[in-house]
């Protein structure tokens, strides 16, 4: 059972009187004393004799473990020189899950080989608006893209047909963004050009002109889809909202982190809310800590095993990452699908609902998946997610917490997305260790793999 954040606090000053650390790092944690072992116990191999071939599998966060903006940090190519051989292959199956959308797999696998001067494909990476491949129903219809980057290439290679940019709806109907004075048009009643009805809104991740994209997607939602329309607040529900990436905040080359599109969502929700009276629904929220992302990576981790032509199932994924509230919290709650799913005996069949999420969260995912994408997923052949939380990004062991959890430890320390309810037992990780090297050699003597 895990326990809320203030005795996290004390473990990593020693841990409260007569009682020893319960969450072990094999180069000690974040700065205590090394040298505390780690049970294998807890692995998935849970014996003496050493494994050859892997029975786990690794979902590495990229922000805040590999790289703090563009700038690499020192233990991610240590680490993955661990993780291949002679040959550039990987020993165990490996998916980088990142909440970042702002780009196509290629270019971050591109990116990741770089960094980490090793061989890393595609199919290895997981990017956050990645299980909109599996939304079919919405390919087919027009939809309004928000984020960054090459919005239409990224679009158009999850498999829409009709994406239309902020920047396009903007110039089609140059009246509706005036916050800005020096974009304003100089005629005073531009024409606006038609467009088809826009019939779904996908949030990829953080805008750059955020009063532009706030603006346009509150009139296409206040307007069924035809933005030069008046307003009408009948009709609710509005429009399906699919949003990408729920982080808060995430770490750069700055002391402290930034806004994610996550804060860009709290601006949505409280900007509707407060023009309507009513509660802005997601369609379907994915990017950690959804259980949906889980769920794909843990598809790809399988797909790799087989590639490999590892017969070994794989029983044990780790998660690493920075973060308690996406990171933590998403493996934790992972591991308890896992596990009731196994208690069960049987895989459920994929239930798309924010994992303690509120009415208005209520999400109709079991529609839209692919009968084929479904069979996959739920065929889940992992027994544990374990989470491995390090300390080179967002997370600060130092950062003080209220004393007394009854004091609003809700709004005070929960930094997760509005439709997932705080429970203190899921943002407390397994394992805490300083950098990814130290991880790596955590989960390689819990699953006593020694590689040949």
């Amino acid at each position: 059972m895990r326990r809320v954040l203030p005795p996290l606090r004390a473990l990593l000053r020693g841990g409260a009187a007569g009682r020893p650390p319960r969450l072990p790092a094999l180069s000690g944690l974040c700065g205590a004393p090394p040298g505390i072992p780690a049970p294998a116990a807890e692995g998935s191999g849970g014996s003496s004799t050493l494994n050859v071939l892997p029975s786990f599998g690794f979902l590495f966060d990229i922000d805040g473990v590999l790289v703090r903006g563009k700038t690499p940090i020192p233990a991610a190519k240590t680490a993955f020189q661990k993780l291949v051989n002679s040959q550039g292959q990987f020993l165990v199956p490996v998916v980088f899950v990142t909440n970042a959308g702002n780009c196509l797999r290629q270019k971050k696998a591109d990116q990741l080989s770089h960094l980490l001067g090793v061989p890393v494909s595609q199919d290895q990476v997981m990017m956050s608006h990645s299980p909109l491949r599996m939304f079919k129903r919405y390919h087919e219809k027009c939809v309004l893209v928000s984020g960054q980057g090459p919005l239409l290439d990224i679009a158009q290679d999850l498999g829409f047909c009709q994406p239309i940019t902020i920047e396009t709806l903007r110039e089609k109907h140059p009246l509706l963004d005036v916050v800005d004075h020096e974009r304003r048009p100089n005629i005073p009643y531009p024409p606006a050009v038609e467009l088809p009805k826009i019939e779904a809104v996908v949030l990829f991740g953080e805008p750059v002109r955020w009063e532009t994209n706030l603006q346009l997607i509150i009139d296409v939602l206040l307007t069924s889809g035809y933005p030069g329309n008046p307003y009408h607040h009948e009709n609710y529900p509005h429009i399906p909202v699919l949003a990408c990436n729920m982080d808060l905040m995430w770490v750069a080359e700055a002391q402290s982190p930034r806004f994610g599109h996550g804060t860009f969502m709290v601006c949505l929700e409280n900007i509707y809310k407060k023009i309507t009276g009513k509660d802005l629904k997601y369609e379907a929220l994915m990017g950690k800590p959804s259980k949906l992302t889980y769920q794909y990576a843990e598809y790809l981790i399988r797909a790799q095993a087989a590639e490999r032509q590892w017969k070994q199932p794989i029983q044990t994924l780790y998660a690493v990452g920075d973060n308690l509230m996406t990171d933590v919290y998403g493996a934790n709650l992972y591991n308890r699908y896992l596990e009731e799913n196994s208690r069960k005996g049987s895989k459920s069949r994929i239930q798309a609902k924010v994992a303690g999420g509120r009415g208005s969260a209520t999400l109709s995912q079991d529609d839209e998946i692919d009968n084929s994408w479904e069979n996959e997923l739920a065929s889940a052949a992992a027994v544990h997610c374990r989470s491995v939380l390090v300390c080179t990004g967002v997370y600060n062991p130092h950062t003080e917490v209220p004393l007394d959890t009854r004091e609003s430890i809700t709004e005070t320390v929960f930094h997760g997305h509005r439709d997932f309810r705080f429970d203190p037992g899921l943002v407390e990780p397994d394992h805490i260790v300083p950098d990814v090297n130290a991880a790596v050699d955590l989960v390689f003597q819990l699953e006593n793999f020694a590689p040949d």
